[in-house]
Formats: C-alpha cells, structure tokens, sequence
C-alpha cells in the first residue's frame, strides 16, 4: 500500500470507535506505575464489540463513504497480492496508453490469467495521471485489445471494477467514448472463456460496465454499483449534492441490494472495519472466492458457457405487470 496508509483517515460514523481506541492507547501509557490491566481489558472488548455494531448497521451512503475510502486497496494492490509474475501490457494501438485502465497477464494459482482493472491514483499527481480512474476512450480500447489476446490464447479473464465513471471530458467524447464502451460489451457478451467480474470499490455508470460483462459478478461488501453516483443523482432530482444519502438509499446500490435482484452473483466478505483496515486478511478472502468461482467455470463447457451469460443480462431488468388477482393477494 502507499505511504499515506500512515496517516489513518477517520469517516464521521467511526469517531465514536477512534475516541475509545485513543483512551486505550492513554491508558496503555500508564500501565506501567498503575493496575489497570483488567480495565484496558475491558475496554478493548467494548471497542471490538462497538465495531461489529456499527458496521452491521451501515446505511448506504456510508458503504459509499467506505467503498471510496483512499486507502482502501485498489486494482494493482490485488494484482501485486493476489497474483503473480504479472506482466503490464500498455496502449491501445489508436492513440496512447490509458493509466487509468491497467491490464496484462498474471499467474493466478500458478494458471495464466488475464486480470484487468480500474486503478486510481494514491497522491495528487498520481490522481492526475490516471484522472482519479476515470478512463478515456483508448482505456477501453486497451481493454478490448487484451480481451481479444485472452480469447486467442484460451486464458480467463478477471476484471476489477472500481470507478466513478467513464472521464466525461469533451475530448473523450470527440474520441469515441460511448463507441468504445458499447464495442467491450458486445465483445465480452461473446467472449469464448470465462469471465469473473469483481466491483472491489466504485461501480459507476458505464465507465464500469465497459469491463462488467461477465460470467460472475462480484462485490465486495462495501463496494456499490449503480448507474449513476448518489451526488449526481441528488443534482438531478433536487439540483443540489445535499440529498446524497437519500439518493444512496434510492438507488439501492449495495451488495445485498444488488444480490437480491440478481445482478450480483457472489458478496465478498470484508474485515470488519472494511478492506482497508486489514488489506492481507482481505486478499486471503478475495483469493479464496475467485478460486472457488473460477473452478467452477471452468468446468462449463464453452458453449453452455456463452449461453448462459446471454441469458444472465438478458433476464436483467424483466419485470409484467401484476394481475387484479395478484395485486389483491398482496394487499392482504
């Protein structure tokens, strides 16, 4: 992780933890002229006890705050931790290399892999390098480019989602921005090897999408994953970024939300506290589950295997209308 994983950053709604680790730490400091063991003791359990409380009550928009939290683990952190012998393949053969879209073979379980990612940047001037992990264009282009190299050699794809959005500038439009993204998703609906899709953070819009097609979706458990971000969508609906929360819980972007309607296959667990707090335990969890799913594709034969992703977006967003009958069992 970078260097300003040092300087803990502390969200509104774990105050109430940090206040009581700062008097542990206090009291630590005397323990050694007073008898206060049994008491630091004490303490410690009720900050362990708090945590799981607060966090098993999180609402929406402070699972945002969370899955958006800077020293949460990003794309390259999984690839350095979680893979091996990874090797970075750049540019998209048009125009330029894109940083905010990082990709290239990797050994997963000593198999190759193609592992593919959104990466934000750590500090200000890398921020702006990779322009906060919002790709250009030639960002999906390079993706589409490694897809196709993924599908020559018969690798598995896994790709890592974590944006706010596709860069909305002028020149990313003058390049062929929606074009770009439309042509990943025709090509990964049809993509001839698995796919495990994993949102690791953010999940925005189409910037995410443009690599979400896939054979698993995953989410970590405090990421979130919608068609736009809560501020926008306050902007749109009440012309100001102070109803956020609301649009949080409106959007219903989370985990479970997402799950519940079949969007999301899997929820990966998090430490308690978030990915964040303790990254090693987190890549253990997130090694373990991809495992697992990857086995399990694996063992479909191609063709059921693309009928089967056709079918999982097709059925995405079905809805009839209820009957008289219906509705009047409901009422009761």
């Amino acid at each position: 992780m970078a260097s300003d994983k040092n300087t803990r950053i502390i969200l509104d709604f774990e105050k109430p933890i940090v206040e009581l680790e700062k008097k542990i730490a206090e009291m630590r400091s005397m323990a050694d002229s007073l008898d206060i063991g049994p008491e630091i003791a004490r303490l410690e359990e009720k900050v362990e006890e708090l945590r799981a409380e607060v966090y098993s009550k999180l609402t929406r928009w402070q699972r945002v705050q969370i899955a958006r939290h800077p020293q949460r683990p990003y794309t390259l952190d999984y690839i350095s931790n979680v893979f091996t012998d990874f090797v970075e393949l750049h540019g998209d053969r048009a125009f330029r290399d894109d940083p905010a879209i990082v990709g290239g073979f990797a050994k997963f379980n000593g198999e190759s892999v193609l592992v593919l990612g959104h990466q934000k940047g750590r500090d200000t001037k890398s921020n702006i390098m990779r322009k906060f992990g919002m790709p250009d264009p030639e960002g999906y282009r390079k993706a589409h480019r490694l897809f196709l190299l993924a599908e020559k050699f018969n690798r598995p794809v896994i790709t890592l989602i974590d944006t706010q959005g596709a860069y909305p500038g002028l020149e990313a439009e003058e390049r062929g921005q929606a074009e770009a993204i439309a042509r990943n998703l025709m090509l990964m609906s049809r993509l001839r090897v698995p796919i495990i899709v994993i949102i690791i953070g953010e999940g925005a819009s189409g910037g995410a999408l443009g690599i979400g097609v896939g054979d698993r979706i995953l989410m970590l458990e405090n990421s979130w994953y919608s068609v736009i971000a809560p501020e926008s969508c306050s902007s749109i609906l009440w012309r100001s970024w102070d109803y956020k929360e609301q649009a949080a819980e409106a959007l219903r972007l989370t985990a479970p939300d997402l799950k519940s309607v079949g969007i999301v296959d899997t929820i990966i667990s998090e430490p308690v506290g978030g990915a964040h707090r303790d990254p090693d335990t987190m890549f253990g969890i997130f090694h373990r589950v991809v495992t697992s799913e990857l086995q399990e594709l694996k063992r479909i034969p191609t063709d059921r295997l693309l009928e089967m992703r056709l079918e999982k977006f097709s059925n995405m967003g079905v809805w009839r209308e209820a009957t008289p009958e219906e509705t009047e069992t409901s009422a009761l």
